[in-house]
């Protein structure tokens, strides 16, 4: 998994992935305290993330294996909304 920052929507007038509702998002990769790293992805929304908002993203494989994404097309999906990284060196972020 990975830690990103939501930048952004993707919209599409046609999909082929097999799932009815849930959105694209444009999000930015960052590091745990949530500074943005230029490197861009498209993700599925499974938590109903928020712009701005630092969230979990699963790459790969991992990505396809929920019962909503099974044997789909996504290669990264939004698990996660972060509220606080506590790392070694203390509170890296807070919501």
């Amino acid at each position: 998994m990975v830690f990103g920052m939501v930048v952004g929507t993707v919209v599409c007038s046609s999909r082929k992935d097999g799932t009815d509702g849930p959105r694209y998002l444009l999000v930015e990769r960052t590091d745990p305290r949530g500074r943005r790293k230029g490197d861009h992805l498209v993700a599925l929304d499974a938590v109903g993330a928020g712009h701005e908002e630092l969230v979990l993203v699963s790459e790969g494989s991992p990505a396809r294996e929920t019962p909503s994404t099974v044997n789909r097309p996504f290669d990264a999906l939004i698990v996660g909304i972060v509220d606080v990284v506590d790392g070694q060196e203390g509170i890296l972020y807070k919501k």
